[in-house]
């Protein structure tokens, strides 16, 4: 039995107002080569399958569509679905019950019994159990209590998660009666490991976080969503992110796009690999001087699949030097690329951070998330317009604190 797990698919996206639909278009068809390449028998989706809980009719389309070609001309069996924080929970699970005449099991949102999110599955001798969790909202998993200030909301959904995963990991283990893998899918922020009460609490994206060590012993492997990078948790190789299949921000560029395969034998994992996803569309950010700029402008690649070049601009400049941007926007003209937002970076623009620091005696109380949020006001990126920045931080925060 094989197994990919992918997510964050976030159908519908636009890169600075500029559509992403040909090479989310082109995705799904890789991935349905490699389904069959691969010879994959169930198919894993944790979660945002659509960039907008109002997807287009376009986007919609090109979900069902890519569903209904699965079940009618692959090799897999079976889809799971589970619905992200960019999901409707409504509109994901309004066909389920048709789409299970296609082999696909729909999971929304947090349902009413806990045992309604785990699916087993049996393919030839072999045989599965997934506790399919969707992305786990307030509301559907902890009761609010009326006065309570952010901390004491924050530490009960926290519990609640928890708790959420340990009841999904119980109902698995009655069922398993045959001693055969257990899975569990999540749309959620994960940290490396627990942390001690004095370390100041990760929250990314209106979530809480959990460690790797909070998922129950009970699963053999957790197919995660939601972090935009392909990566382990904590450095457990079962718990993994399968990350985005294309690159939704500048911020992402030069990281590999990837989705992960599980090999299954004798009821037993095998084999957990990844397999990298194509560069659909070459997407760059170039920075230095106007004409360092211009020539790497020049050098941008135009790829395999005749998708034209994205490409973001940062123009260094020292205080007070008069630039000409319109020598890029020039030079560009006659390119194969568009360009989609150019910026100016002054290197000696620091005043806001060493104000900062000047106001602290010891430097190691300065929270570093703080730290970032000043710098991104000191260079006028705004977190709101731009929240993949703030969960990028978080990720590589994440992993230093991992790290040691």
């Amino acid at each position: 039995m094989n197994i990919l797990h992918t997510s964050d698919w976030h159908i519908g996206h636009r890169l600075y107002e500029q559509s992403q639909h040909d090479e989310q278009q082109l995705f799904l068809a890789w991935l349905k080569k490699t389904i069959d390449t691969e010879k994959i028998d169930i198919l894993l989706i944790s979660g945002d399958i659509f960039d907008t809980a109002t997807p287009s009719p376009k986007s919609l389309s090109m979900y069902y569509e890519f569903l209904a070609e699965i079940s009618s001309e692959t090799v897999c069996k079976h889809v799971i679905v589970t619905g992200g924080n960019h999901d409707s929970p409504n509109l994901l699970n309004a066909p389920k019950e048709v789409l299970k005449h296609l082999n696909t099991y729909v999971v929304g949102k947090a349902t009413d019994s806990i045992e309604d999110e785990v699916i087993e599955l049996l393919i030839g001798e072999d045989q599965v159990i997934i506790g399919a969790a969707p992305y786990l909202r307030d509301q559907d998993i902890r009761r609010a209590v009326a006065g309570e200030n952010f901390d004491e909301i924050e530490e009960k959904y926290k519990k609640a998660l928890v708790n959420h995963y340990t009841e999904l990991a119980e109902i698995c283990e009655k069922k398993n009666t045959n001693n055969v893998p257990v899975l569990a899918m999540g749309h959620l922020f994960a940290i490396g490991g627990s942390i001690s009460d004095s370390e100041k609490s990760i929250y990314v994206g209106n979530l809480g976080n959990i460690g790797a060590d909070d998922f129950p012993e009970t699963f053999d492997y957790v197919a995660l969503g939601h972090l935009h990078r392909a990566q382990t948790v904590g450095g457990k190789e079962h718990i993994r992110y399968s990350g985005s299949p294309i690159v939704l921000s500048f911020s992402e560029v030069g990281a590999n796009k990837k989705v992960v395969i599980l090999d299954i034998e004798e009821n037993k994992i095998k084999e957990i690999h990844e397999k990298t996803v194509p560069e659909f569309r070459v997407i760059r950010k170039i920075q230095g001087t106007i004409s360092d700029c211009i020539n790497a402008l020049n050098e941008v690649p135009s790829g395999d699949y005749n998708l034209t070049p994205f490409v973001e601009v940062v123009v260094d400049n020292a205080e007070n030097e008069k630039i000409n941007i319109a020598e890029i926007s020039e030079a560009a003209k006659e390119l194969p690329l568009e360009i989609l937002k150019i910026s100016l970076k002054n290197k000696r623009k620091i005043k806001g951070l060493e104000e900062a620091r000047e106001g602290m005696k010891d430097l190691k109380r300065l929270d570093p998330v703080e730290i970032f949020k000043q710098k991104c006001k000191d260079e006028n990126v705004d977190l709101e317009q731009e929240p993949e920045l703030l969960d990028a931080f978080m990720e590589v925060y994440s992993i230093a604190q991992e790290n040691d």
